[in-house]
């Protein structure tokens, strides 16, 4: 059951990823970018559940306090 929550949570992440990186390479924001590419890639990364859970809350509200 745990990999089916690991695979859910991942798709997740990876799918606000695919958004976060095509608003950045969109208007041309450096931080949302690469957040996004970090947000696609932690699924492969993070073998556990809250570990990933913590990154990709992290990755997510990073471009809201960052400004470059």
């Amino acid at each position: 059951m745990e990999d089916a929550n690991l695979m859910m949570i991942g798709m997740l992440f990876g799918s606000i990823g695919f958004g976060y990186f095509v608003y950045g390479k969109k208007k041309r924001a450096f931080v949302p970018l690469i957040c996004g590419v970090c947000l696609s890639v932690i699924p492969y990364v993070i073998p556990n559940i809250w570990g990933m859970v913590l990154a990709g809350v992290v990755l997510m509200a990073l471009p809201r306090f960052v400004r470059l």
